[in-house]
């Protein structure tokens, strides 16, 4: 690489990478090509400083971004990059304790153990300490584990809260180490704590690493944890060359134990070091820009820089204000098929949204338009873990000859039901060719089980049959709500006290509202209302999804949506209570954290962006009325076009000395309703019907209320009634 090569860059590029201060801490706002600030960096190093390829340590957070670095380095350098140490923290941790295993206390040829393998040693343990799982959920234990390992403390150093289930969470920890340590195995987080004591008790081994790693790159560094900054610093010495990349204004993580406060005190740590903003955009409009940059600016702990951008201003940022989640959704549909249309491909197009289960009405408004989606990152609605179980309870109420609804919910959540008894079960229905349930009331009745296998298997099948009966006489909604809590789903999956959890109960409620909005379309009109329920979600989990390859619509929360971009995006859902969303609006630092969020939803848009409000949302079944966010108010109206209703119906011309009037007595479509007529609403009171969109039930009006002014309602909904 040569100086020439600099000219590709721009002025505060061109100082990021060729900067020979000790210590470098560059702001890379959103879009301002900071990954190839970090590949120009490493080659000018090796080029131009003359540093050894293998004395420079390079660090970023996902294997994808880890390849893409070094296949950029490779071709820039024109050489391989096999044997540079450039990977993620966990890449770099393992390579470490592969050649100094028996400093770190481990066996030669230790196992490294998933998270789905991890749980799997923590129910052993739990099972060998008699804890029962209806009581402490493993997961909990899980995230109590990696918690503290993520901070850097170990069993015997946890706080002693004199609370019986923190006292089991701290044996379990205690004893799930020792079954770690006998095994030969480690987990993720063990990975980097192991790596901490290493460097922090084998003096050799810290002075080997300290030589050889004359400069030290790390990129996302607003995404690092306690252990991960504790370990950068070991392993920077007096000798050391650091650069951190980040942003504090995308620190979004703080839920899964990021520090923002690394990135903010790191100036401290390392004296002397020069801060380089990378201010200019290359991905959005300058409205987009703009906005985002209008909205962070509320938040108060910044570092602070401002996005700025050649590129043309663009158009301004369209907010739609919708009566309920379903017009929400219809309209981002509608205006997908219109971008299409025009030559923009699905993929090109983002629905992003704060909470998993929002994804549940947007799938349902793209099957019905036939437009091919994917859920990045995860599943869809009705494919997701716990959306499966509370339907395998609905299923086997339905249908107790429903063997595979039988076999996911028999010990789930746990009852004391293993798969000892299961196998009996199927063995017993497999020789009498009857169904599991057929076979498990046969030996409860047989009494061939031990007591204690019995009394469980009893305590399930009555509880199968007490919901029935509970549950016969009710809506469907009803059924959902009382089956999710009855069953103990609920329970089970809030005694794990982690963002994943909280997600997954979101997705019980949302399946609540999907009970209470379901109206059988035409090929399940004949079926019971349970049984057509049903039948839809297994069809709905079948269709859709596009695959890899395809051009499908990208749908995925805005947690996802970091480092990625997208030419048109609709942000859904942008209302106070979801988001920000409830648990934040009274802490501080965690209503910055949602603002943070909004600035990275914001600023995946490449050319239009879309925000999205709901007047009224069903959470739980229930309607709940929101106002637009907070977020939404603190854009410029100048940058601000609200979407109107759009209707076929002429109004008359006015004199510009008068105000413009409706043309009254023209019918809605399908409706008892005219425009210009006044209707009353039990909440609102009298009003006046200004416009229509749509026509009958499925249509919606706006109307102008004596006693709050313009409200957008759903005829399905909203109950009015004309003034005599």
């Amino acid at each position: 690489m040569t100086t020439d090569l600099l000219s590709e860059l721009n002025p505060e590029q061109q100082q990021a990478v060729s900067a020979p201060e000790k210590h470098l801490l560059i702001l890379a706002g959103a879009g301002s090509g900071k990954t190839r600030v970090l590949v120009h960096r490493i080659a000018w190093l090796i080029e131009q400083e003359r540093i050894s390829p293998y004395g420079v340590l390079a660090v970023t957070f996902t294997n994808k971004a880890a390849h893409e670095m070094r296949h950029r380095v490779e071709a820039m350098l024109g050489m391989p990059t096999q044997g540079m140490w450039i990977g993620t923290f966990h890449g770099i941790a393992h390579r470490i304790l592969r050649t100094h295993w028996q400093e770190a206390g481990l066996v030669q040829n230790f196992q490294i153990l998933d998270s789905d393998d991890q749980l799997r040693v923590i129910k052993r343990v739990m099972r060998e300490l008699h804890v029962d799982e209806k009581e402490l959920a493993p997961r909990l234990a899980q995230w109590f584990i990696n918690q503290n390992k993520d901070e850097g403390v170990r069993s015997q150093h946890c706080d002693d809260k004199g609370q019986s289930e923190h006292q089991w969470l701290r044996k379990i920890y205690e004893e799930y180490e020792i079954a770690c340590q006998t095994g030969g195995m480690i987990d993720f987080a063990e990975m980097l704590l192991r790596v901490h004591e290493l460097l922090r008790d084998q003096p050799q081994v810290l002075q080997h690493f300290q030589q050889r790693f004359q400069f030290i790159l790390v990129d996302e560094f607003q995404d690092t944890n306690t252990i991960q900054y504790a370990w950068l610093k070991q392993l920077a010495s007096d000798n050391a060359t650091v650069m951190i990349v980040g942003d504090d204004d995308q620190s979004i993580y703080g839920w899964r134990g990021a520090k923002i406060e690394n990135i903010h005190r790191f100036s401290k740590d390392f004296p002397d070091t020069r801060v380089i903003r990378l201010e200019q955009n290359y991905r959005s409009t300058s409205t987009i820009l703009e906005a985002a940059n209008a909205v962070i600016q509320n938040n108060d702990s910044r570092m602070g820089k401002e996005l700025w951008t050649e590129s043309e201003k663009g158009d301004p940022i369209s907010v739609y204000r919708a009566f309920n989640e379903m017009d929400e959704a219809r309209f981002i549909v509608d205006q997908i098929d219109s971008h299409h249309r025009l030559g923009t491909n699905y993929r090109e197009q983002a629905i992003l949204y704060r909470s998993n289960a929002q994804s549940r009405v947007f799938e349902e408004a793209l099957l019905r338009a036939r437009i091919p989606y994917r859920v990045y990152g995860g599943m869809r609605f009705y494919e997701r873990a716990e959306i499966k179980d509370a339907m395998g309870y609905l299923r086997l109420i339905s249908s107790r000859d429903d063997d595979s609804a039988f076999e996911r919910v028999v010990n789930n959540p746990p009852r004391g039901i293993g798969e000892k008894t299961i196998s009996e079960i199927r063995s017993h229905a497999r020789g009498q060719r009857i169904p599991l349930w057929k076979a498990a009331q046969a030996l409860v009745s047989d009494k061939v089980l031990t007591m204690r296998a019995n009394n469980a298997l009893v305590e399930f099948l009555t509880l199968i049959d007490n919901m029935a009966e509970h549950t016969n006489t009710l809506e469907l909604h009803e059924q959902m709500d009382h089956v999710i809590h009855q069953s103990g789903l609920w329970k089970y999956i809030s005694k794990t006290r982690s963002e994943k959890s909280k997600s997954r109960l979101e997705n019980l409620e949302e399946l609540v509202t999907a009970a209470k909005t379901f109206v059988p379309g035409d090929q399940l009109s004949e079926l019971p209302k349970l049984s057509a329920f049903l039948s839809h979600a297994a069809l709905e989990a079948g269709e859709g999804q596009a695959n890899q390859s395809e051009d499908g619509v990208q749908l995925m929360t805005l947690h996802s949506a970091k480092g990625l971009e997208f030419p048109v995006v609709y942000l859904g859902g942008v209302e106070e209570g979801l988001f920000p969303s409830l648990r934040s609006i009274d802490s501080p630092e965690g209503l910055e954290e949602e603002r943070r969020l909004c600035y990275v939803g914001m600023t995946r848009a490449m050319q239009k962006l879309y925000m999205c409000h709901a007047e009224v949302r069903r959470i739980h079944g229930r309607e709940q009325y929101h106002r637009a966010s907070r977020f939404i108010k603190e854009i410029p109206k100048e940058l601000v076009a609200a979407v109107r209703l759009q209707t076929k119906v002429m109004r008359p011309q006015q004199s510009s000395s008068r105000a413009t009037q409706l043309s009254t007595g023209i019918n809605i479509p399908d409706t008892p309703f005219k425009l210009g007529q006044r209707v009353t609403h039990k909440k609102y009171g009298e009003g006046v019907i200004l416009n229509f969109q749509g026509h009958g039930e499925h249509g919606s009006v706006l109307i102008n209320f004596n006693s709050c002014g313009e409200k957008l309602m759903n005829l399905a909904y909203a109950k009015l009634e004309a003034c005599v």
